[in-house]
């Protein structure tokens, strides 16, 4: 049993890269540095990432939501089963419908397919968009008093490597949160409590975002992914961790506390 892990070296992907590792499981990591490198702008080469393998986790960067995904995850499932991968573990988004598309589009037949919903992840803020500003000491977001169950990428592996090795998730959608529900100023509570300093969030208007997400060279449609999967329709928790794993999802505490453990956030 081989896998291709598509963004093995991004947050979830490189942390199922190492547990599908640990367990002695033949693992390609699927990215532009891979070798064979797989590249979601390069459709000619995924049939050399896809040769040998039988299972395929994916992710898209930067988000399901962004335009042409659809299509790019329709023919990447047609490309893996066409391959000899049958199953495939998609990392969904919940309340997006956008994401939603392409969680059909990867039902192509003859897929064993599992459909990964997550909330924002912890590893946001010590791994990607804002590692930089809890360094800063400000978090300024255009999503006011909005709350996410911020959900930990351990346990979104965990559930991800299950998918891929046991046959009673085919066909299931399991939807991922932590265990609470955090406004932004909580998180900046619990950040300033890990770091010893103090981390403050500022609500900041969609335009100015706007204008940072340009600076960062990040898509600015990201503007409305985040308004609108944080105006309230997942402002409640669900028990995919539990069901899944059988154990309760790590708090934002626990993994704020281990973040500044690692001198991540230090200045």
């Amino acid at each position: 049993m081989s896998t291709l892990v598509i963004g093995g070296r991004g947050k979830t992907g490189r942390r199922v890269v190492e547990r599908l590792r640990r367990q002695g499981r033949p693992v390609r990591v699927g990215s532009r540095s891979g070798a064979p490198a797989f590249d979601w702008d390069e459709p000619a080469g995924w049939g050399a990432a896809l040769e040998g393998v039988d299972r395929v986790y994916v992710t898209f960067q930067p988000d399901l939501s962004v335009p042409g995904a659809p299509d790019l995850i329709g023919a990447l499932a047609e490309a893996a089963v066409a391959a000899g991968a049958r199953r495939l573990v998609l990392l969904s988004g919940r309340g997006e419908e956008a994401a939603e598309v392409c969680e059909e589009r990867l039902k192509v037949p003859g897929a064993d397919w599992t459909v990964i919903r997550a909330s924002w992840f912890n590893q946001n803020f010590d791994e990607s968009l804002f590692v930089d500003s809890v360094r800063g000491g400000e978090l300024a977001l255009p999503v006011a008093d909005a709350v996410e169950p911020f959900v930990d990428a351990d346990d979104i592996a965990d559930v991800v490597v299950a998918a891929l090795t046991d046959d009673r998730h085919v066909g299931r959608t399991y939807e991922l949160s932590g265990p609470r529900l955090m406004g932004l100023h909580e998180v900046a509570a619990e950040l300033s409590k890990a770091t010893g300093r103090e981390i403050a969030y500022v609500p900041v208007s969609p335009q100015d975002y706007r204008a940072v997400l340009r600076e960062n060279g990040l898509p600015e449609e990201l503007v409305e992914l985040f308004t609108v999967i944080l105006d309230g329709r997942n402002a409640h928790l669900v028990p995919g961790v539990r069901e899944v794993l059988g154990r309760e999802p790590k708090d934002f505490a626990d993994y704020a506390r281990e973040a500044a453990a690692s001198g991540v956030w230090d200045v």
